[in-house]
């Protein structure tokens, strides 16, 4: 019975799919590309918008396009067009080899960052000029650190009188004091932002002093437009915080704000890649509208359809008859093992997708079986652990009403003792529990971990050196990461004699952090090594829970790193010391 409804359903399925294949693609070729030609023009359109904005924003910060290769190549895959942009007076750079095939081509458009078409890229520059053109404004490293420590000076002080104020910038790293609401005449901080140049009432700062780099620009401006006003007209132009050039004298006069943009557009020529035509082509096939299908064409399609279905026949009844058999092996092994033999295994010899179910059957049973040893050996290691301070405590307290002791502090004291033994190796087996689930909650920031390795290796007393560079920074949860270098920290003290040493280092390597625990203890031999991260694990069985832990600080350590995108490793040689390495990411280039 099995064997007839696995044949009927491969069958009937492949029939149907083979088709209904066939059906939807013929259906499906010709609703496609009649709607194709309605959303060509459209999607051109788009396209060479997109196009347009990208390149002049690159025009806007190169002086050249010799490296605009790789920005047509992303604009053609992202917009599946062929992009050619031809400098004038120079040879054209296309996005992809060889000449351009048949297709629909944009209208060319002009690539001018010092005069942008705004009815092409919908934006509203009155002057024509790119915001990002910053050219001989663009400040040095030193200026920008001058400026932006004299901000932030006074916007502490009028947050100190309860004055809304922020600091902005501009595209030449120019940065500016935002006044969210005005500064009274009167108020303690007047004096102080009006000595410095910024005036009060205002909410935004306008005329501002340049900087070398700023003059040294505007005084090109000024000696351009010198050619193009009236000798009595002040050629002089000034600056005001958010980087817009202006006439010393204002724009009353028409005049002067055309020889201002004209001198601009002199000035930052240089520093713009040259003008340039974009054009955007699409491939021929995409125009192709309103498909329909001739009797010869359904003829075809026909005989097509009665061939697959054949086809699609006899392959069902080749494939039913070799899918049954190791089908029928897995059953088999799935019934044992429901019954309790855990050497159940599914033994087929087919070599395609049914050899790969099978095998992902015996790795099941393969697994399972090493959970349920490992689930033995848990809660042997567990109860273990348990009993000692479990029997310390029951002792005591039998001892205690019977009246062979006195329950005085020093009792109540060991007995609490006891208890926290108890309470931290539950934590312990709480953290791997929810380690093991994937549901340890985890929040990751970005973390300081100067301060926060500092801090712990000084709970560590004064036999911890410490090698952290400043600024060291980590993207972890800062709980867990604290646990995990007390945890390491920990472990060393106790495996280190009273005339060791330890020491803590961390530096950045490359997209990640190391931060690395080194002792001059007993270290470990080569054959413990593998075992150093397992659970309830101790190099020296002699040693009690009292004096070797409870060997659950390294497995918390490892999995508590792993779960952070972490990962923790260890050297280590008999007689002289162990090195732990702790591997974080650091937080991504900003």
């Amino acid at each position: 019975m099995a064997r007839a409804g696995l044949r009927v359903r491969l069958l009937a399925g492949t029939v149907l799919v083979a088709a209904g294949a066939v059906a939807a693609t013929a259906w499906l070729a010709v609703q496609g590309t009649t709607g194709s030609i309605a959303e060509q023009q459209d999607a051109m359109e788009r396209v060479s918008v997109q196009a347009y904005t990208t390149l002049v924003d690159y025009a806007a910060t190169h002086a050249d396009w010799h490296a605009v290769q790789p920005t047509l190549t992303q604009l053609s895959v992202y917009t599946g067009t062929r992009v050619v942009l031809t400098p004038v007076g120079g040879a054209s750079v296309s996005s992809s080899p060889g000449p351009a095939g048949p297709g629909a081509t944009a209208p060319p458009l002009q690539i001018d960052p010092l005069a942008v078409d705004n009815s092409v890229a919908g934006t509203r520059f009155p002057d024509g000029i790119a915001p990002a053109v910053v050219g001989p404004f663009q400040l040095t490293t030193q200026e920008h650190a001058d400026l932006e420590a004299r901000v932030e000076t006074d916007v502490k002080c009028l947050q100190d009188h309860r004055i809304a104020a922020t600091i902005a910038e501009v595209r030449s790293g120019r940065p500016y004091l935002r006044l969210t609401q005005p500064d009274e005449p009167s108020s303690p901080c007047a004096k102080v932002l009006g000595a410095a140049g910024w005036p009060v009432g205002y909410q935004d700062t306008t005329r501002v002093t340049p900087t070398p780099t700023e003059q040294a620009a505007l005084d090109r401006i000024t000696h351009a437009m010198k050619t193009c006003l009236p000798s009595a007209t002040d050629p002089t132009v000034v600056l005001d915080a958010r980087g817009e050039v202006r006439p010393a004298a204002g724009l009353q006069d028409p005049q002067l704000g055309k020889c201002l943009v004209d001198a601009r557009r002199q000035v930052l020529r240089p520093y713009v890649a040259p003008i340039a035509y974009l054009q955007v082509t699409t491939d021929e096939s995409d125009r192709r509208a309103g498909i329909g299908l001739s009797s010869d064409g359904l003829l075809r399609i026909a005989g097509v359809t009665a061939i697959v279905l054949v086809l699609t026949v006899g392959v069902a009844m080749l494939l039913a008859n070799r899918v049954i058999r190791p089908v029928r092996a897995l059953t088999a092994a799935t019934r044992r093992m429901r019954a309790g033999d855990g050497s159940a295994r599914a033994r087929v010899r087919a070599r395609w997708e049914i050899a790969e179910l099978a095998g992902a059957f015996n790795e099941m049973a393969e697994h399972a079986a090493r959970t349920e040893e490992q689930r033995r050996d848990l809660i042997s290691d567990v109860s273990h652990e348990l009993r000692t301070p479990l029997g310390t405590i029951r002792g005591w307290l039998v001892a205690t009403q019977d009246g062979v002791a006195e329950l005085d502090d020093e009792l109540v004291s060991s007995l609490l003792q006891e208890t926290s033994v108890l309470q931290h190796l539950v934590d312990d087996l709480r953290d791997l529990a929810l380690a093991d689930a994937g549901m340890l909650r985890l929040d990751r920031v970005e973390v300081n971990a100067t301060d926060l390795l500092r801090h712990v290796a000084a709970a560590h007393g004064d036999r911890v050196d410490t090698d952290v560079p400043d600024d060291l920074l980590v993207e972890a949860d800062p709980v867990r990461l604290h646990q995990i270098v007390g945890n390491l920290l920990g472990n060393a003290v106790r495996h280190t004699p009273p005339d060791g040493r330890i020491r803590l280092h961390g530096h950045r390597d490359g997209p990640d952090v190391l931060i690395t625990v080194t002792d001059t203890g007993t270290g470990i031999a080569p054959e413990d090594l593998p075992h150093v991260f397992d659970r309830f694990w101790r190099a020296d069985k002699s040693r009690t829970r009292r004096t070797g832990g409870s060997g659950l600080g390294l497995a918390i350590v490892r999995k508590l790193a792993e779960a952070q995108d972490g990962a923790v490793t260890v050297t280590s040689a008999l007689g002289e010391g162990s090195t732990f390495t702790l591997r974080m990411p650091a937080p991504a280039d900003r």
